[in-house]
Formats: structure tokens, C-alpha cells, sequence
């Protein structure tokens, strides 16, 4: 399938601010970009840095005026979506070096505060089976409400809450997993049928040697999602972070299958 994405950003400048900008949809194996472009205003591309795991475009860019962006690209999606029931869960000690950061605590999903709840809710699953069983719960027990939650919830927070937006079920998911011994990402996205429409997040999950989206919201389809950028939890993936003063203005995602 094929997506069609638009995003339109306009934020107010206050002074001198430095932007880390990650909003473009990475080339991947089963994502490719078939056309697309960026438009920062600024006559070259910024500066070009690494981004987390090698997934994604992220830039620097040195701001003076206001801010106005846009992006436009169409991506084709070839993703089969796993019966994670079927899926196995690697042993630890025999993950990728670049995956065992994926087992750890990080500042928004305290894994290891987890692991008595899991084991007691969750110890008669394990592997794909487990991860079903993780991302069901959330959907069935949390309320997507928009305003609930900050830049600084974390997800012992949202489960104590019940509620919260993408980001916050995406959290709780990755706290869960990687309280199993499952390595556990956020991965910033594009996908149809997010309502409202907006930047959405979700979670991957490392099993059976490779790595799969989930969405614990229920609201996206992995066979639908076009991946941004992934790291261990939201701070390492925000599509824009400023050093500065910034306010926004306006804010425009529209993600259509083409």
C-alpha cells in the first residue's frame, strides 16, 4: 500500500534557537520513499546528523525568524503483520550487541518497577504470545484522552492514570515488555486513521530475531505505519527539539493511503 503524508509546521521564534527537526519518513526494507519533499525554508539541508539505530533523517538548524516547514511524500509500505503468537522471544544473552539497550530502564519507561506486575498478571505467556497479551490489556484498560498527560509523564505515571495519548500507551507497552526480558523501542510514525490526526507513536518489540511494530492505542494497522525514527523512549525520537525560545503557531499532519 501507499501513503500520502503532509505536514505543515509554523511555530514562532523568540531568539536564537538551535532545532533538531526529524519529521521525514526513513527508507527502510519494507518502507520506501517514493517521492518526497522538505521544505525548512533555509537554502541548503542544515546539518545532517546520525539518528538512533540508523532509522531515519534527522538535521540541525540554526534559527533566527520564525519557523515555517513543510514536508510532503509519498511512501510505499510493504509489511506483512506478525501473528505474535506464532513469534518466540530471543534469550537475552543471545540478542544483537545493538539490541540489549532495548532491555534497559530508560527515563520515561522504568522497566524495572515493572517486573513483580508482569510476572503476576503475565507469567503464563511468554514471547509474541506475551506482547498480545501486554497490548490488549492497555488498549482494553486505558482512555486515549487528549491533555492528559505531558512532555514529562512517565509510564508508571499513565498506568497509574489509565489514560493518556499515543506517546503514553507506547510507553507503558515498552515499560511491560522490556520488564519481560523483550527488547522494547519508540518509534515515531505516519499512519492512517489516527484521530486526531497528528505525529503518532508506537512501539516496536524485538522477537523471533527481528523487530515488530505494535500499537497499543489499536488505532494503526503495522501494515500501515510508515516509521520516523525509533530510540528507547520519547526523548530520544521527538519529531522537533528546540534549544531556544519557540511557540507554535500552527500544526497541520494529514497521513492519507494514497
Amino acid at each position: 500500500m501507499e501513503l500520502d503524508i503532509a505536514v505543515q509546521l509554523d511555530y514562532a521564534v523568540g531568539g536564537p534557537v538551535d532545532l533538531l527537526l526529524q519529521i521525514e519518513a526513513a527508507e527502510l526494507d519494507d518502507q520506501r520513499i517514493l517521492d518526497a519533499t522538505l521544505d525548512t525554508g533555509w537554502a541548503g539541508d542544515g546539518w545532517r546528523i546520525a539518528s538512533e539505530s540508523g532509522v531515519g533523517r534527522r538535521q540541525w538548524l540554526s534559527l533566527t525568524n520564525d519557523f515555517q516547514c513543510t514536508y510532503n511524500a509519498r511512501v510505499a509500505i510493504d509489511r506483512v503483520a506478525p501473528d505474535f503468537a506464532e513469534l518466540p522471544q530471543v534469550i537475552a544473552h543471545n540478542l544483537p550487541g545493538e539490541v540489549v539497550r532495548y532491555l534497559m530502564p530508560s527515563r520515561f519507561c522504568p522497566s524495572d518497577t515493572f517486573q513483580t506486575f508482569v510476572m503476576a498478571e503475565f507469567g503464563d505467556t511468554t514471547g509474541g504470545a506475551r506482547i498480545a497479551a501486554l497490548r490488549d490489556w492497555i488498549e482494553d484498560r486505558f482512555a486515549y484522552v487528549p491533555g492528559a498527560s505531558g512532555p514529562r509523564t512517565t509510564a508508571l505515571e499513565t498506568f497509574v492514570q489509565r489514560q493518556g495519548v499515543c506517546r503514553d500507551f507506547a510507553h507503558v507497552l515498552i515499560t511491560m515488555a522490556r520488564a519481560s526480558t523483550i527488547p522494547a523501542r519508540f518509534a515515531s510514525v505516519y499512519a492512517p486513521d489516527v484521530n486526531p490526526p497528528d505525529f503518532h507513536a508506537v512501539a516496536e518489540v524485538y522477537l523471533d530475531d527481528a523487530w515488530h511494530l505494535v500499537d497499543p492505542t489499536g488505532m494503526a494497522d503495522p501494515t500501515t505505519i510508515a516509521r520516523i525514527g525509533v530510540g528507547s523512549d520519547a526523548a530520544d525520537v521527538a519529531f522537533m527539539s528546540s534549544f531556544g525560545p519557540m511557540s507554535l503557531r500552527q500544526q497541520r499532519v494529514s497521513v492519507m493511503r494514497a
